[in-house]
């Protein structure tokens, strides 16, 4: 019995230095069904306050950039205004969307510029209240980045961070989250069905995120080696527990009869 002790404690301290990993100050904890605080008030890009609640009244595409990045963003909005444009759904009727810097320096004049940016350069055009650029104080931006589930990292005047969207409810719930910088069509259009419906859906990215981590300095995903590793591991001790149980099973009904046997009188005879 020793023996399976010491394999299940290997297997117990193993399993929590493999997967407890201490958290990193940039990434994304998803927190599907989490209310957005629709209270927050921020500056649209024509420089007037404006409440969130009043910009989610349909299924929405939340995305936390800000204007002035070196890195992800501008591809990230790239991938978004190419998804609008291949999407067989109407932005603005179906569905908005809303994009909110986390820098609280930059103002609306920025933010009016990439909106004008992306709008020139879409073949597909739609209704400018479709796709909203916001500027926001420091307080909304954290409890906005926060109720999303969204850690960054502030370096000099730039920031360190990964690039998703966030779909909500017409309720302002969050329904998914879609990762990377390009988006699927039918991705996003079942992510809104979703929301639309109010349901809210697993991430495969929660899966990915077992085998892949943030590399804050490449900006992207990279193949976790050590924790798959490790996960191939702990499933051979599983194997190897697995193994031992039954062999011990099929040895017992053996070890019980010929204790009976013996208590019986019908041992080994002479």
């Amino acid at each position: 019995m020793k023996i399976y002790f010491k394999i299940l404690l290997i297997f117990l301290i193993f399993s929590v230095s493999l997967f407890s990993d201490d958290k990193p100050s940039v990434g994304l904890d998803e927190k599907l069904g989490n209310q957005l605080p629709l209270e927050l008030v921020f500056t649209d890009e024509y420089g007037k306050p404006v409440q969130l609640k009043s910009l989610i009244d349909k299924p929405s595409i939340l995305v936390l950039v800000y204007y002035r990045c070196p890195g992800i963003c501008s591809p990230l909005l790239s991938g978004v205004s190419l998804m609008t444009e291949r999407l067989d759904l109407t932005a603005g009727k179906d569905y908005n969307i809303i994009t909110v810097s986390f820098n609280p320096k930059e103002d609306y004049i920025t933010a009016s510029g990439k909106k004008l940016n992306y709008f020139d350069n879409m073949q597909k055009k739609i209704n400018p209240d479709a796709w909203r650029f916001l500027t926001g104080d420091s307080a909304s931006i954290a409890a906005l980045t926060d109720a999303v589930g969204f850690r960054y990292e502030k370096q000099g005047d730039d920031y360190i961070h990964s690039a998703f969207i966030t779909v909500v409810s017409p309720s302002g719930k969050i329904a998914r989250y879609l990762y990377g910088v390009e988006f699927l069509p039918l991705d996003v259009k079942l992510a809104l069905a979703e929301a639309s419906e109010g349901k809210t859906g697993p991430t495969i990215a929660k899966i990915v995120r077992l085998c892949y981590s943030y590399d804050p300095e490449g900006r992207r995903y990279v193949l976790n080696i050590t924790r798959i590793a490790g996960g191939g591991i702990l499933l051979v001790l599983l194997g190897f527990v697995f193994i031992l149980t039954l062999k011990r099973k099929r040895k017992k009904p053996y070890s019980d009869s010929f204790n009976k046997n013996s208590l019986n009188g019908k041992g080994n005879q002479k």
